[in-house]
């Protein structure tokens, strides 16, 4: 009996692994609402390309911190890791004029970083799940677009 549930755990265990691997988007948990994607590129690379992306959309780009610089500067041992923050004023703003605390969430916020085992990932927080968190309902509209935007913005990077 032993046996049998050592060899169940060890074929669910499997299973998750060859599930998880095929996934192209994880998402961190319901509760956080992260959505982290896969890139086939390197850090710099992918910002390069979601840069452009955000460009190629009239999009403006607010920043480009690269964290670990920043963390490896402070004596920490950082992996590249690099935060973009972009927006459309007209659509952001609309968030914060239901709920000013919708300011936390806006600009848009990518982060690029590579994990522990090499790969280079792709996060940022859930559209609807950042309407849950402030509690808008009269924006569906909106919310929707800038779910369409960031799928835009990210999809060169993990295709």
């Amino acid at each position: 009996m032993q046996r049998m549930i050592r060899l169940l755990f060890m074929a669910a265990l499997s299973l998750a692994g060859i599930l998880s691997a095929s996934a192209t988007i994880v998402q961190a948990g319901a509760r956080d609402g992260v959505v982290v994607l896969k890139s086939r590129y390197s850090v710099d690379e992918t910002v390069t390309k979601i840069k452009g992306s955000v460009a190629e959309k009239g999009i403006m780009l607010f920043d480009d911190i690269d964290q670990a610089r920043l963390g490896n500067a402070a004596g920490n041992k950082v992996r590249p890791s690099r935060l973009i923050l972009f927006g459309n004023p007209a659509l952001g703003t609309t968030f914060i004029t239901a709920n000013p605390v919708a300011g936390l969430d806006w600009p848009v916020r990518v982060l690029v970083y590579e994990a522990k085992d090499g790969t280079v990932r792709v996060a940022y927080t859930d559209f609807n799940w950042i309407a849950r968190r402030h509690g808008i309902t009269s924006r569906e509209k909106e919310f929707k677009m800038a779910s369409e935007v960031i799928k835009a913005v990210t999809d060169p990077v993990h295709r």
